[in-house]
Parts: C-alpha cells; structure tokens; sequence
C-alpha cells in the first residue's frame, strides 16, 4: 500500500508540475529571450508589452488593404504581405496572424520556414506548385501538390517549404498560421546572405561544392520579399 501511496503522490507531482510548466512557459514568440538579473534592463518578454485593457479600441484589431494586389516585380517574382503582432496590436497573446502572398507568372516564394507556426494556405487565383520536405529523422521527403483556385495545403511547423506559380497568370494565395508572430527563415537567404557571411569553408564542405560556388553564391543579392 505505501508503494501505491508514493506512486501515486508522485504522478501527482509530476502531473501538477506539468500544468505549472505549461501555464507559465508559454512557446517563444521571437528567435532568443536573454535572461536579466536586473529587472531594469529588460524591455520585453516573449514579444510585446500589453495595453491597458480599459484604452483599448476598435482600431487596435483592424487592418485594411488585403484586397489589393502587391508589386510582384523583382528577383523573386512574389510578395509576401504580413498581418501579425507587428502591423496589428491586437493579434498579441491570440497566437494566429496570416499572409496575403501574390505572384507573378512564374513567381516563386522560396524555401524557407517558420519557426514557431503551421501554415494553412488556400488558392485565391491561379495556379500553384506547393511542397514541404520533412525533417532528417524522417528522411527528408519531398511532399508535393498543384493547387488551383479554392484548393487548401498545409505546411507543418518548422519544415521547408515553397510556393511557385506554374501558370500563366498572376496567382494569390491566403495564409493563416498559427502564431501571432510565425518568423520567417528563407533557407537561400540565411546560408548565402547572412551578415557577417559564414565562414566559406564551412558551406564548401556542408554543401560539397568548390569554393568558387561558395564564393560567388555569397556575392549575390538575396532578395526578401517579406
């Protein structure tokens, strides 16, 4: 009986601990939060400070002008239009944002991820050739499909994925992700175009490539069309 009494006691400790865990270490809604012994010297946690509830109004959970195409002109062929925390206030806490993304014929949104959301995209107009690859434990597959208008796809958390326009004319798409500041990673970016560049001995060997490749890769302009 004392032995069933202890385990008991136990898997109450753990469950009770598991709630406090999960009430008060909410996910990370920005890439690192460095933590201060001085209270003086922090200016936020996990994201944004919040309003007094009482000066709230209704423009704090507005934004206006989705309908209206975005310029598709530049290296990409796409433009990605953000509604977040940032450009919304009153997303904050509420853990949803999403995107309006317009292509051009043959634009492409590149690989990339997003941290800390899954994304729901739906096909407004056009045409879209769509696919995630899974992580390594997994085998990194390739999971692919053409989506036409009104067709629905969704991207897991964290996995690369990608968007481009196989049709002949200009495509939109809708995004909803489940977080109120997803992140975005776009891998080519990243990798090529990070400030300072990494160490080019580092990609040689990660990518297997000559250093020339590496070297002229770095050289580019890596444009973000977030």
């Amino acid at each position: 009986m004392k032995g069933d009494h202890f385990l008991i006691s136990t898997l109450a400790i753990l469950a009770f601990a598991t709630f406090l865990a999960s009430a008060y270490d909410p996910s990370p809604l920005q890439d690192f939060c460095v933590a201060v012994k001085d209270i003086k010297s922090g200016v936020f946690v996990n994201g944004k400070f919040c309003k007094d509830p009482k000066l709230a109004n209704a423009n704090d959970f507005f934004f206006s002008g989705l309908q209206n195409p975005r310029n598709t002109q530049n290296p990409v062929g796409s433009n990605v239009t953000a509604v977040n925390v940032d450009n919304l206030a009153g997303l904050n806490t509420l853990g949803i944002s999403l995107a309006r993304i317009d292509f051009a014929p043959n634009g492409l949104n590149p690989p990339h991820t997003h941290p800390r959301a899954t994304e729901i995209l739906v096909v407004l107009e056009g045409t879209l050739y769509v696919g995630f690859v899974t992580s390594n434990g997994d085998g990194n597959r390739l999971f692919t499909k053409e989506l036409n208008k009104g067709d629905v796809f969704v991207f897991p958390i964290g996995l690369i994925h990608f968007q481009l326009n196989v049709g002949h004319v200009n495509a939109v798409a809708f995004a909803g992700l489940s977080s109120q500041n997803p992140g975005v990673i776009t891998i080519a970016n990243a990798v090529f175009g990070s400030k300072p560049p990494i160490n080019p001995d580092v990609l040689t060997k990660a990518f297997q490539v000559d250093n020339k490749v590496v070297d002229y890769l770095q050289k580019q302009f890596w444009y973000d069309n977030n």
